[in-house]
């Protein structure tokens, strides 16, 4: 992590793939040591390890997203520079509220490359849904990324796309016919509650940097009441405040708020912006066969 913390000192942005390029010459990497593979032998295993030190340097606030695939050195990282340490890892990391935050997330979020003694004394099987369930994690967090510096009518798309596969809307044509329009009264759009139009659902899609609070949620109940309808979906790239959940918790009508981390396990769970990268089968013996 200290190299590509050097690296990145002169303040200008850089992909990933250049860090790659930059480190493995300041390792003096040979054409054999770049090459060798996960065993998975999807990705190299260098390249790896840059990626993860990149995840927990910005994790930590020593790196920050500029643009989409390019990261850059924060204040905070420059100062951990100044202070001449000669190693950076995650004892040095865990000074920083939001990397203990990355690290203990929830019990049931592990991060994937993290192996203590409690997983030691867990089963293969659960070892590895904590895994799966890290690497969920870390996809979503990539997501969320990437949600927050794309434009509001990629965003707009991108909630349609999502209610759509949620089974919302019929079609994905008659759906984007009438979602992400320019609304009036607080409400951005509508679309069918099933295929069939037995019911209206009105939306509300903010690709907003500050939590929504209090304000926006009665502003949009408000305009809910205005059309007479009964139900809403309050979309958001950021989070709610707790004073805007207890609100809608509260009211008559139905509003249901996404935030920015459940945006994100919507398109995790229903494959929108994500493709498959690899499929493990577990098996077991087939007792049936031996049955004689």
């Amino acid at each position: 992590m200290l190299p590509l913390m050097q690296m990145a000192s002169d303040g200008q942005e850089y992909s990933l793939r250049e860090a790659i390029e930059q480190l493995s010459h300041h390792f003096h990497l040979s054409d054999q040591e770049r090459q060798e593979m996960l065993p998975s032998g999807r990705q190299a295993t260098f390249d790896n390890r840059v990626g993860w030190a990149k995840t927990h340097l910005k994790k930590a606030g020593l790196l920050q997203t500029t643009r989409r695939g390019y990261f850059q050195i924060t204040p905070r990282g420059q100062t951990v520079l100044d202070s001449k340490t000669d190693k950076i890892d995650g004892k040095l990391l865990e000074q920083f509220p939001e990397y203990i935050a990355f690290r203990t997330l929830n019990r049931d979020q592990v991060s994937p490359n993290v192996v203590d003694s409690a997983s030691q004394e867990k089963t293969p099987e659960e070892n590895l849904e904590l895994i799966v369930q890290g690497l969920t994690q870390d996809l979503a967090s990539e997501l969320l990324e990437n949600i927050k510096v794309c434009s509001p009518s990629f965003f707009e798309t991108l909630v349609v796309d999502v209610l759509v596969k949620m089974g919302y809307g019929g079609t994905r044509k008659d759906a984007s016919k009438i979602v992400g329009r320019s609304g009036d009264g607080g409400i951005d759009g509508t679309i069918n509650e099933d295929r069939l139009g037995l019911d209206i659902i009105y939306v509300q899609a903010k690709r907003w940097e500050n939590p929504v609070g209090r304000p926006e949620a009665q502003k949009f109940a408000g305009a809910l009441q205005g059309f007479r309808a009964k139900k809403g979906i309050f979309i958001t790239a950021s989070s709610f405040t707790a004073e805007a959940r207890d609100f809608v918790s509260r009211i008559e009508s139905k509003i249901i708020l996404i935030d920015g981390q459940a945006l994100a396990q919507y398109m995790i769970e229903f494959g929108v912006g994500v493709s498959t990268k690899e499929i493990y089968e577990i098996k077991k013996i087939d007792l049936d066969y031996f049955t004689e």
